[in-house]
């Protein structure tokens, strides 16, 4: 589920033009005041190197995933939930995410702030606890592009290197999904809730991320192109054996909402999977205070002393 390769962590030349030009502009003290002459005219460069940034990595993006037919249908779903330059022209994402499983008896709830660029993301803690009833805790958790890190160290059942970015990999599917390194194969329709969908497994080249065996599978609708649900698997500090593949979870989208241009789902149900046919409740999650255009204050990567470092699957 943690993607944190550097083909995932996709900016475009233009993007890294603007990161250099903004960096150069904060950096150059030229004494001038915020209405001298000039400013406007960089004000103009600034948002024409967005705007071709913005493009650019829209068309990239296009380009991947217009190669197959696999692709062509996570296009699809993707422009019916707002589209390439929406999402590219989205900074961040940020939002409360509560996750609860059964099995696990856990429950957590945090707020994140993820740099869609760069997949960074940080989370203050809101509660953690066992299964329905999470307590009131502070803490902090983040990856910051090197260590995955927790902190206090004593809230021990949450892996900071395999949660940091899930919750935000659940939330931003089909966004996600337009990256690099990323396989697509088209299905046959499958049912579900009584109706036909649109089917597409979604795999990731060897050496992508801390679990390249990870499969999603989309259930597309077929009117609207909007992700009714997935299949999953982890495969996070597993060996995967061939013969004996690992069990898939079903995960249904449902309660959507459009933020920022972006339409994303805010209410979560995971079923086991098993011979075609939805098993047992297994868990849930929900997501609320949804914003795409929120700051992302790189302070809050900074790893607090006490913090503990999760180290990568072997």
């Amino acid at each position: 589920m943690q993607r944190t390769n550097n083909m995932q962590h996709f900016v475009s030349s233009s993007a890294f033009a603007l990161v250099m030009l903004l960096a150069a502009a904060c950096g150059a003290p030229t004494g001038d005041g915020p209405g001298a002459p000039g400013n406007a005219d960089h004000a103009d460069t600034e948002a024409a190197t967005h705007q071709a940034a913005i493009a650019d990595g829209a068309q990239a993006a296009r380009e991947r995933l217009s190669a197959s037919e696999g692709g062509r249908l996570v296009l699809r779903a993707i422009e019916a939930h707002g589209g390439l330059e929406a999402w590219y022209a989205a900074k961040t994402s940020s939002y409360t995410w509560e996750y609860a499983n059964v099995g696990a008896d856990l429950q957590f709830k945090t707020y994140l702030v993820a740099d869609n660029r760069t997949r960074l993301v940080y989370h203050d803690f809101v509660s953690v606890g066992p299964y329905g009833a999470p307590d009131e805790v502070t803490g902090r958790m983040a990856w910051d592009g090197r260590h995955a890190w927790i902190w206090p160290a004593s809230i021990e059942k949450i892996n900071p290197r395999f949660w940091a970015t899930t919750g935000y990999y659940f939330e931003q599917i089909p966004f996600v999904l337009a990256d690099p390194g990323i396989t697509y194969t088209l299905l046959p329709q499958e049912e579900l809730g009584g109706r036909l969908h649109d089917m597409v497994r979604v795999g990731f080249e060897a050496g992508v991320g801390d679990a390249p065996d990870d499969t999603y599978t989309l259930y597309v609708d077929p009117e609207s192109g909007l992700i009714r649900a997935i299949r999953y698997t982890v495969t996070f500090g597993r060996n995967v054996d061939p013969e004996n593949p690992p069990s898939e979870t079903l995960f249904t989208y449902e309660d959507l909402v459009t933020v920022d241009g972006l339409t994303v789902a805010t209410h979560f149900q995971g079923y086991g999977f098993v011979d075609g046919a939805r098993g047992a409740f297994k868990n849930e999650a929900w997501a609320d205070s949804i914003s795409f255009s929120r700051a992302f204050d790189p302070d809050q990567l900074a790893m607090p002393d006490g913090a503990r470092v999760a180290p990568p699957p072997e």
